[in-house]
């Protein structure tokens, strides 16, 4: 741990380096009014810092700027809440008063409002949809042979699926099918559904269903499992406007990272119940992702986890400022998923 005459330096660094983007010398620092302390004496406490490395030195007579050290310091025991601008939390209220009941359609606004307040780029990933739960089935024939199956969730979420109507399949067959299917199915995980209707409502399909054994090849093609993340991201091109990704390589790299949606999935997979995660350069373990943080939270309903939200940035990202606009955001959603969910 750090002296106190330590962490307000180290505090006061990190803050100035944020705005600015320059390394921060003694005399800035010196003119702080919550500071107070000599240019002499913060010089020496700079090189302390440098020397058990929270700080460091770009270039010979230059100030300092802050090590990923010094951020996770700064993250785990110096930063306060900061309080949001009024036109910020107003944004955010819009967002939530309006009324939007489809959850994907929350999650692009989200995505878009985050990355306008904090001029960095946000990624959510959701909805899960293998954990959600069937509302409702419903099959529209195209032709003699194609359809479209629209599956329903408890959250709101619409998936479509286009299938191959078996020959010799009537429309009344396919009726019968659909109105069993949700009077059986209705509140299973989709990710059930077919090891549901195999064990359950065989039997029932071959008593009441014509031609019930060409349905089942239409019910494989209904409910295959997807449990492909969904990946929506806003402001991507943010980070473009930030001084550390003026080299094109660093730029090229990190945006063929955000075309990998495995990679991205895994980088932001989080402990559910740990609330909002921040990891800092090196900590994502990617070569891209050195130069910049994630900070993230996953957003739930009755204890459900329905997704994650994300804000990706430099690594001298304004770390108070997004960590309490996610603070207020993932309220926020929850509670709005509450009120259109229930």
């Amino acid at each position: 741990m750090l002296s106190g005459r330590q962490e307000q330096i180290l505090r006061a660094v990190v803050e100035e380096y944020i705005v600015h983007a320059e390394p921060v010398g003694s005399r800035t620092i010196s003119k702080r009014e919550d500071v107070g302390f000599s240019a002499a004496t913060i010089r020496n406490e700079m090189a302390d810092l440098e020397e058990l490395g929270f700080l460091k030195q770009p270039y010979t007579s230059a100030g300092r700027v802050p090590s990923q050290s010094g951020y996770r310091y700064y993250v785990d025991f110096l930063m306060g809440p900061q309080h949001l601008a009024r036109e910020d939390l107003l944004a955010v209220r819009r967002l939530f008063a309006s009324q939007m009941d489809a959850l994907e359609q929350t999650i692009q606004q989200t995505a878009s409002i985050l990355s306008q307040i904090t001029n960095y780029t946000s990624i959510l990933l959701g909805p899960e949809l293998y954990e959600n739960k069937l509302k409702h089935l419903q099959v529209v024939p195209l032709t003699d042979r194609m359809a479209v199956v629209l599956i329903v969730t408890d959250t709101g979420h619409v998936d479509q699926r286009r299938i191959t109507v078996p020959k010799g399949v009537s429309l009344s067959s396919i009726e019968q099918m659909v109105n069993l299917l949700n009077a059986k199915l209705t509140g299973v995980p989709l990710f059930q559904l077919k090891r549901t209707v195999y064990r359950e409502l065989y039997s029932e399909l071959s008593r009441y269903v014509e031609n019930y054994e060409y349905l089942l090849t239409m019910i494989d093609q209904m409910l295959v499992e997807d449990r492909e993340d969904r990946v929506f991201f806003s402001g991507t091109t943010n980070i473009l406007t930030q001084p550390e990704f003026r080299d094109v390589e660093k730029v090229k790299a990190l945006m063929d990272l955000l075309e990998q949606n495995d990679t991205v999935v895994k980088m932001l997979a989080a402990d559910k119940n740990s609330g909002i995660q921040v990891k800092i350069g090196q900590e994502n373990h990617l070569e891209a992702m050195n130069n910049c943080s994630i900070v993230s939270a996953s957003f739930t309903l009755d204890g459900r986890s329905l997704g994650t939200i994300g804000v990706l940035g430099p690594t001298r990202m304004d770390y108070r400022k997004v960590v309490s606009l996610l603070e207020v955001l993932i309220e926020d959603l929850s509670a709005h998923l509450r009120r259109v969910y229930k």
